[in-house]
């Protein structure tokens, strides 16, 4: 099946499973964790990029993940780019994507979220992961950004500002500490005091990620979640020609597990204990998840491994 449309058949499930009730006879621990001023019920979070448009969360946190960070949204609705633009690699267990942020809009999805919020579901902890609208000039960043915090801070648990996926064009030219800063303070005056993480890419330098980490310990930030899909193609079984013909994209799976932890380690050794830490990239075992935890961070996430290892996949890794 096309991978697109599989992730819409699984999405609608996964819906269809919350509202029939079916999901309510899953009983998930509690592992009660604190961070970003928040208590989650286990470690183990589902990454921007599965729930895109916040419509399934209730129905993620029933399947046992701890904390669902929707998006990525912008301030303006958006396809995204043209298909097909979701491939699967299935020797390395790994997907491509170039989506392109295809979204609701942040006026939408804000409204979304105020009825999930006013219907007094239990809820796992949601993030808010925004990104800028394509239509919106590299230069003109920093108001698109407010739009969005503004709209959906009411309603999320946390900000995640997003200037490392690779595919909107100039994105990850925001990631330039003299770029970051304006977008960063405009985010946290729209952020009603609710945690504000700045998500970075694994391509970065040790240099940049170190420039970065500094910028958010100066500006108060809540913490850095690190990492976004990578533009990179190495170390992958899948036949080199058959890659390259999926073409331009972000690189997500267990590929990315080696360049992850370092970029963790690097990052708690310069934040120290103050700044929040999510770990994402390569995650698919319990084993990884005690070992992120064991080098500084304080929440894991995953997407890939969702789409591999099933829908149980969330709650095997919170140890349930």
């Amino acid at each position: 099946m096309n991978p697109e449309t599989a992730h819409h058949l699984g999405m609608f499930s996964i819906k269809a499973a919350s509202n029939l009730g079916l999901l309510k006879l899953l009983k998930n621990k509690k592992h009660s964790i604190s961070a970003l001023g928040l208590e989650f019920t286990g470690p183990f979070g589902v990454a921007a990029g599965f729930d895109k448009n916040g419509e399934a969360v209730k129905a993620l946190g029933q399947l046992g993940f701890s904390h669902v960070e929707i998006g990525t949204v912008t301030a303006v609705s958006q396809p995204g780019n043209e298909k097909p633009r979701l491939f699967r690699l299935k020797a390395d267990r790994a997907l491509i994507n170039r989506m392109g942020f295809n979204n609701d809009g942040a006026q939408l999805v804000a409204k979304r979220l105020e009825k999930l919020r006013k219907s007094n579901s239990k809820l796992p902890v949601i993030g808010v992961n925004i990104g800028k609208s394509k239509i919106t000039a590299v230069e003109d960043a920093v108001s698109d950004y407010q739009i969005s915090a503004k709209l959906l801070a009411p309603w999320a648990d946390y900000l995640a500002v997003n200037v490392s996926s690779p595919n909107t064009p100039g994105l990850r030219s925001l990631q330039d500490v003299k770029a970051l800063e304006p977008i960063l303070v405009a985010v946290l005056k729209e952020s009603l005091a609710k945690p504000v993480l700045v998500k970075i890419a694994p391509d970065l330098s040790d240099e940049d990620i170190l420039e970065i980490a500094k910028l958010a310990k100066s500006l108060g930030l809540a913490g850095v979640i690190a990492t976004n899909t990578t533009i990179a193609r190495d170390n992958l079984k899948t036949d080199k020609q058959k890659v390259l013909a999926m073409g331009a994209g972000g690189l997500s799976g267990p590929v990315l597990n080696q360049r992850s932890l370092e970029v963790l380690t690097l990052l708690r050794k310069t934040l120290g204990q103050d700044l929040a830490i999510i770990s994402v990239g390569g995650i698919e075992t319990q084993e990884q998840v005690t070992q992120r935890l064991n080098a500084g961070a304080n929440l894991v996430q995953g997407y890939t491994g969702f789409i591999y290892f099933g829908p149980f996949w969330g709650r095997k890794l919170n140890g349930n």
